[in-house]
């Protein structure tokens, strides 16, 4: 079982958030949940559902949403520095924040931690674990390219969620599940939601009808 930080911001693409933690929870990880008042909005938006105010009200609607999984899920507030990731001593093994606003990245640039999400990121960096994020905005600024410049020099993986097409999606869906995919690989977290490149009949032989 691996510890992962998921974060959700205020970027649009939150079902690629949501997706992201049930595959989490399903596949047995142990995940730490903490989103900022932005994500809420955009999830009642794009999704028409309630992100709780409170963590623990969090952890019971998620359980009633994504139903029976194997993983274990812990909600945190977004100023809760008694959270683990907000330590060096015990950072888990991953962090993902997806979707990433621009103001979110930007923050975790510029080293500035006053928030849980920004602090337990930094943390991620200096102690050499995986950090993930999904920066969704178009175009990018300058701004933008140099600070996803600057955190992909400091060790961060950034993974835009960009789907491709080459598997001949069907539904929004398999849009999103391309990408949490993606995510997955990185994490080194098995998944079946795509088939790797040259696995399927058509990759290995692109002529057959």
């Amino acid at each position: 079982m691996k510890t992962i930080t998921l974060a959700f911001t205020g970027a649009s693409g939150l079902p690629y958030g949501i997706r992201l933690l049930e595959c989490l929870l399903q596949s047995g990880q142990r995940v730490h949940l903490v989103y900022t008042q932005a994500a809420q909005i955009v999830a009642k938006q794009e999704l028409d559902f309630t992100l709780p105010n409170r963590p623990q009200d969090a952890e019971q609607v998620f359980a009633t949403r994504l139903g029976k999984f194997s993983g274990e899920l812990k909600a945190f507030g977004i100023q809760d520095w008694y959270a683990p990731m907000a330590s060096g001593s015990n950072p888990g093994d991953a962090m993902v924040v997806c979707p990433c606003t621009m103001g979110t990245l930007g923050k975790i640039a510029g080293g500035i931690s006053d928030d849980l999400i920004a602090r337990a990121a930094d943390v991620m960096l200096k102690e050499k674990r995986t950090l993930i994020l999904a920066p969704r905005e178009m175009p990018f600024s300058a701004i933008h390219l140099e600070n996803m410049l600057k955190l992909a020099h400091a060790g961060a993986v950034i993974m835009p969620p960009n789907p491709g097409f080459y598997h001949h999606p069907q539904s929004v869906q398999d849009i999103v599940d391309f990408v949490v995919a993606r995510i997955l690989d990185h994490l080194g977290i098995p998944q079946t939601l795509t088939e790797p490149w040259g696995k399927s009949e058509k990759n290995e032989n692109p002529n057959k009808p």
